[in-house]
């Protein structure tokens, strides 16, 4: 993966690189809802980064950076997901090992996500890399 660069999204043009991988994760969003909410975000200690293999973005992380009293301090991942055409080529494990790499130089003892339950082949990949689930998230639409 000689091609392989790993960069931050830091404005809207370069979110909107990442709008089509991220869009398989977050379909619920259009483009302009995505790179208007990331924007947003970004001023509030969100961080986003791409993998591009040869140029093209093939993997999208969006994290944070969070203290508290269960977990000190740690990276939360908010969204990981690898284009679905090229699953399989070691594009998410670079990215997931970016992260934890990142989150290690950032102070951080842990990286934590959630990932929802209809996301068998997510969940099979997290484990593969050592990441175990450690809790139930409950949830209430308010």
């Amino acid at each position: 993966m000689a091609s392989i660069e790993i960069r931050p999204l830091a404005d809207a043009a370069a979110l909107r690189e990442a709008w089509p991988v991220a869009q398989q994760l977050r379909p619920h969003l259009t483009e302009e809802s995505f790179v208007a909410q990331a924007l947003r975000q970004l001023d509030d200690g969100f961080s986003a980064t791409a993998l591009y293999d040869t140029g093209v973005v093939r993997a999208y992380a969006g994290w944070r950076m969070h203290e508290n009293l269960v977990y000190g301090r740690h990276m939360y991942v908010d969204d990981l997901v690898t284009d679905a055409g090229v699953r399989g080529r070691g594009h998410g494990k670079a990215l997931l090992d970016w992260l934890k790499d990142e989150a290690r130089r950032q102070g951080c003892a842990r990286l934590m996500l959630d990932s929802g339950t209809h996301r068998k082949d997510a969940h099979a990949f997290y484990l593969r890399e050592g990441l175990r689930i450690e809790a139930f998230h409950f949830g209430i639409t308010l």
